[in-house]
Order: C-alpha cells, then sequence, then structure tokens
C-alpha cells in the first residue's frame, strides 16, 4: 500500500469516526432537548422544533447546499468531496437516529447533563472530521472562510463568535433564556474540546537557563533528553561577565526532567520558562502540515 493511499485510509477512518459521535451528540443529546449547537445544524434544530417537525439532518443539508457551492469554488474540489462525504454522512446519521432510535431518545433528560456531553462529543467528532480534512458544512465553512484572512484566530474561537449569534436567536425563538444558557454552557465546552483535538494542550515549553556550568547542563540535556540546544551569547549588566545562555524547547511532559537536570549540576542557576503555542522544525509541528 502505498503511503499516499494510507493517509487516504487515515482521513477518512477519522472523519467516518468524526460524523458518527457528531450525529450521536446532535440526536442523542442535544436536538431532543432543544439545545442548539450553533451554526446550521443549530438553525436546523430551531426549525425542527418550530416548523412542524420537519427531520433535522434533511434541513442541514438543504441549507448547506449554497454553502457548499461557495466552498467549491473558493477551496476546489477536493474540499468539495471530503466535506459532501461528511456532510451526507453525518447528517444521514442524524435522520437515522431521529427515526429508528426515537423510542430511547433522548439518552438523559437532565439539560445539563445532555449540554455536557453533547457539547464535547460534538467537538470531538468535529475535531476528527477537520483532523481528516473535511467539515461537516455550515460554520465549518464559514471558519475556513475567516481563516483564510485570520490565521492567527483558533478555529475553535471562530466557531464560538460564530455560533454565539445563533444560539442568542434561540432564546427568541423558544422563547426560554434557560435553554439558551444551558445551549451556551454546550458551546463553551465545544470551544475547548475542539482546540484540544485540534492543537492538544500547552504543548511545548521554551526554556533560557543562565548558569555558570552552561556547558555541563548543556552536555547532559543533549545526551540524556535527545534536546536541541542553542547558545546564545549574554553579558551581565551588573558584572559585565559574558555568559552563554542555553535556549531549548521541548514537550510539555519533558519540562520536569529539565528541571532536574538544572538543579542537580547548578542549583543556582537562573531559568526562564514561558508555554511556546507552536512550535515548528524536527521534533515538532511540520512546516507543510495543514492549518486547521
Amino acid at each position: 500500500m502505498t503511503k499516499t493511499a494510507a493517509n487516504n485510509i487515515k482521513n477518512f477512518s477519522l472523519m467516518t469516526v468524526g460524523c458518527v459521535l457528531y450525529a450521536v451528540a446532535l440526536s442523542c443529546f442535544l436536538d431532543p432537548n432543544r439545545l442548539v449547537p450553533g451554526g446550521i445544524s443549530g438553525i436546523a434544530v430551531m426549525i425542527n422544533h418550530t416548523v412542524s417537525q420537519i427531520d433535522t439532518g434533511i434541513v442541514i443539508i438543504i441549507l448547506n447546499i449554497p454553502l457548499l457551492i461557495a466552498g467549491l469554488v473558493k477551496f476546489g474540489k477536493g474540499f468539495l468531496f471530503s466535506t459532501v462525504y461528511s456532510t451526507l454522512l453525518s447528517s444521514g446519521l442524524v435522520s437515522l437516529l431521529n427515526r429508528f432510535a426515537a423510542d430511547y431518545l433522548p439518552i438523559t433528560d437532565d439539560v445539563l447533563l445532555a449540554a455536557l456531553a453533547g457539547g464535547a462529543l460534538l467537538a470531538l467528532g468535529l475535531g476528527l472530521v477537520l483532523r481528516g480534512g473535511g467539515t461537516t458544512g455550515g460554520s465549518d465553512i464559514i471558519t475556513k472562510f475567516l481563516r483564510l484572512k485570520y490565521k492567527h484566530v483558533k478555529t475553535g474561537t471562530v466557531f464560538l463568535i460564530v455560533d454565539s449569534v445563533v444560539i442568542a436567536a434561540s432564546a427568541i425563538v423558544f422563547r426560554d433564556i434557560r435553554v439558551a444558557l444551558y445551549a451556551a454552557l454546550s458551546l463553551v465546552i465545544s470551544t475547548r474540546v475542539l482546540d484540544l483535538v485540534l492543537y492538544g494542550t500547552d504543548g511545548a515549553k521554551l526554556v533560557y537557563i543562565i548558569s555558570d556550568c552552561s556547558d555541563d547542563i548543556a552536555e547532559r540535556l543533549l545526551r540524556q533528553l535527545d534536546l536541541g540546544v542553542t547558545y546564545l551569547d549574554g553579558e551581565g549588566a551588573y558584572t559585565g561577565k559574558n555568559k552563554k545562555v542555553l535556549m531549548c524547547a521541548a514537550h510539555k511532559q519533558t519540562f520536569p526532567k529539565i528541571r532536574e537536570i538544572v538543579t542537580e549540576v547548578d542549583d543556582m542557576a537562573f531559568m526562564i520558562v514561558s508555554s511556546a503555542q507552536e512550535i515548528f522544525g524536527e521534533g515538532f509541528k511540520n512546516y507543510r502540515a495543514t492549518d486547521l
């Protein structure tokens, strides 16, 4: 099997699992409790509960048609294929669950539990779909358009802004501020989980070490942790003494060991530690990786 084929299988597997989780979140937790997830799905939920029980999955597909056309024009056929696959699969699964599992839905009548579980599952599913190179349509496409111009903004943050408008509208449509507040809670959970799925936790640490034993510390970091270490030229403003300042980037889980080595070699060393949001290069993120 070629690398390209294996990569395609991986991506479609991610999208498929993501669509299943997305549909379960919407059909089993959010939709039956009138919790609007935001975006096109949120509008579909409102229509489902106000216009003679029209199936939510069908409404999602209909509302996505103009966005899919816009996406095709802007992002090309590759985008369209994966997005149509994800959109049709997730919407179809929503319709199937609503039809054949209606007697068991919702899984819980506790609106708080539904908001928490539904929001987390929805974001997990959406994150897997995005990692697979697709979208579930709706605000996903809108978000892709916005990130063309505002690349520094995280995907979860864009969703939070776009979807907040729909949730605010649900308070008016359902005339129930309580349900809208629970939906807002679900959105906050979704935003956090989505960022975790796409970007991970605070992924790396940037460490500066100022010590009279810089060579010994660097040697142990290189040998024991296989870290890349860079020497920076420094000069003490008070003493006028030249010093080698060590700079290294490391994954978060590696930092405790760095601290241990520095303390063992020189417990008087001055160490500055900061969080690194993204690091590109060997051992970290690939420059050619697609921004999510």
